[in-house]
């Protein structure tokens, strides 16, 4: 494994605050070449992986090493693909999840759940749902037209943009000004579990042993589910609320939800609002992964708890409050024109916002129980997967295009070319001269 593995690796446990002498404990291995893009997708993903492992171990109080396999990783990351319930394939965008041509560029809608996809149709109005209509309706407006109408309207949908037109944004300032992750100590309040708990299965040193962690899962898609399939994993009592009349795709639901129990509560309705104050009275940790401010009238806050906040674009700037999946931010944030051509957007070759930010949002949980258990305190932590794919474009090691380009003023005007690969110590660092105008140079030798 090269360098750019661990410093992926140390940059995100010195982001959630681990202790840099328990980096030697992972191991890295398996096949080469895996999750290939231009950008470092498969660093992204053995890191966060690596990080979670991490932070399992050190909650747990284990003295083994945290191993890293990028064949394991990288079908971890694509799960969803990989899944087959009764020998059927799963069905992970809808026809009308996509990209489309617009009339002055490239937008991608996400319509997988019914009523985002019946709020597309109604900013839309194409007379139909079909493929044709749908595409014809977008073919006549700019845009950034159809992504306005349709976050309107209460659906999902993206402009195309560049990494130069992102990072001009009024909200990718705001991402990049901003860290991977936050982690706030609220108060002094103590653990809502004992302190001498070891491991989110409840284990802990002379074999006594306590509950399990309560983990209580508020959160739809990949990236939160994801996080909580891993703390079931490491022994939590993971329980799963859905609104009844909003369930979670089932495809979705098969994919990320080993380990844990699912539920059905309308918080809107008294006597399921009393059951969930009940349940969130003793639960430990509380993930949400629902747009900022959705949850806000039901007062979440109980001293004691950990809190893992996950949302799209982050709770700030001018879109805080909108919903959005992996598969928009990879659009807006510049990633799909970096992974694409000049013809057609692109993609990653897999979630990997939606996984990475999962497995991360699991270690930054159980950094936070950790340090809990010895300092007290109700706990906040924070991701958004604009972030993560920011860290993924700017902070990552890996190989980055304008890293290696220079710019030259010279007779054909401002020139952007690349730098020469040639390069040793004490050698020349760029060539002494622009290119000039072809044929006119004299046709002498210089110092003749």
């Amino acid at each position: 494994m090269d360098d750019t593995v661990h410093t992926g690796t140390e940059l995100l446990w010195s982001a959630l605050g681990g202790d840099p002498a328990l980096l030697d404990r992972v191991a890295y291995s398996g096949p080469a070449g895996l999750l290939g893009a231009r950008l470092p997708v498969m660093d992204l993903a053995r890191a966060t992986v690596a990080v979670a492992g991490l932070a399992a171990v050190e909650h747990a109080g284990a003295a083994g090493r945290v191993r890293v396999d990028d064949g394991a990783v990288a079908t971890a990351f694509v799960s969803e693909r990989h899944l087959r319930v009764d020998g059927r394939a799963p069905v992970n965008f809808a026809p009308l999840s996509r990209f489309w041509r617009a009339a002055d560029g490239w937008v991608r809608t996400h319509a997988n759940y019914p009523h985002h996809k019946a709020a597309l149709l109604t900013a839309l109005d194409p007379g139909s749902d079909s493929v044709e209509d749908v595409a014809a309706a977008i073919g006549e407006r700019k845009a950034v037209e159809v992504e306005t109408a349709v976050y309107g309207a209460g659906g999902l949908a993206v402009a195309l943009r560049t990494p130069e037109e992102w990072a001009a944004h009024e909200q990718g300032r705001e991402v990049a000004a901003r860290p991977l992750l936050t982690r706030e100590r609220l108060d002094e309040a103590a653990p809502r579990r004992g302190t001498a708990g070891r491991g989110a299965g409840g284990g802990r040193a002379g074999g006594a042993q306590e509950r399990p962690l309560r983990v209580l899962d508020l959160t739809r898609v990949i990236a939160g589910p994801v996080a909580t399939r891993t703390l079931a994993l490491l022994g939590a009592d993971v329980l799963r609320i859905d609104p009844p009349d909003n369930p979670e795709l089932p495809d979705q639901h098969a994919d990320t939800g080993v380990g844990k129990r699912t539920a059905a509560l309308n918080l809107d309705r008294p006597s399921d609002r009393r059951t969930f104050d009940e349940l969130l009275d003793a639960a430990d940790v509380l993930v949400t992964g629902y747009r900022p401010g959705a949850l806000d009238r039901f007062d979440l806050h109980r001293p004691g708890l950990v809190v893992a906040r996950l949302s799209a674009w982050g709770d700030y700037g001018p879109w805080g409050g909108r919903r959005g999946f992996d598969s928009l931010v990879q659009v807006a944030t510049g990633i799909a024109a970096v992974e694409g051509s000049p013809d057609r957007p692109g993609a990653l070759p897999a979630q990997a916002l939606d996984h990475g930010t999962g497995y991360l949002l699991a270690a930054a949980v159980l950094r936070s129980l950790t340090e809990q258990r010895e300092q007290g305190g109700t706990r906040l932590v924070r991701l958004a997967l604009a972030q993560t794919g920011h860290w993924l474009t700017h902070t990552l090691p890996g190989y980055h295009p304008e890293d290696h380009l220079t710019e030259t003023d010279g007779p054909l005007g401002r020139l952007r070319h690349a730098l020469s690969p040639v390069s040793y110590e004490g050698g020349p660092t760029g060539w002494s001269r622009p290119p000039g105008v072809a044929g006119a140079d004299d046709p002498v030798w210089l110092g003749a």
